[in-house]
């Protein structure tokens, strides 16, 4: 499971010409799902976001979480995190989950971070064609691979 986050300002999503989900300060979480994750990989990434410490506190110094600052979060499924480049110049997609697999873990994951955050996240949609509009405060653009924990 393999996660970009930023850092926003603020943050929305459009399907079909409707704001589905709109946020403030807080994280724009876009989350890509393998064929081999599980509920491990999300309990280990959910623990690894609430606690990241890319907030500014009073001396202008990255030392808050995300729950310190009671931000939001906007979770963007994006099979697209797994896309592979070696051969050619089109991206080839064969390591992001197929949807049966990629669906319970999707909603798993959401679930599991609004638990975390005490709060309702704002989420696009599975599988839609969706606009992302962000203002990155920093920037602030962190990547983190459930697979890949040094």
């Amino acid at each position: 499971m393999k996660v970009i986050i930023q850092r926003v300002s603020k943050a929305s999503v459009t399907i079909n010409e409707v704001k589905v989900a709109s946020i403030k300060k807080g994280l724009l979480i876009l989350l890509g799902i393998t064929n081999e994750d599980n509920q491990e990989d999300v309990n280990w990434l959910v623990r690894k976001i609430i606690n990241l410490r890319i907030f500014n506190d009073e001396d202008g110094v990255m030392n808050h979480s995300l729950i310190d600052v009671d931000g939001n979060a906007i979770v963007v499924s994006q099979f697209t995190l797994h896309a592979s480049t070696k051969k050619g110049n089109r991206p080839s997609y064969t390591k992001a989950a197929k949807p049966e697999i990629a669906i319970p873990l999707y909603h798993n994951f959401l679930k599991t971070l609004e638990t975390a955050l005490g709060k309702t996240l704002q989420t696009g949609q599975f599988g839609a064609d969706m606009k992302v509009e962000l203002l990155n405060d920093g920037p602030v653009t962190i990547t983190i691979d459930s697979k890949n924990k040094e």
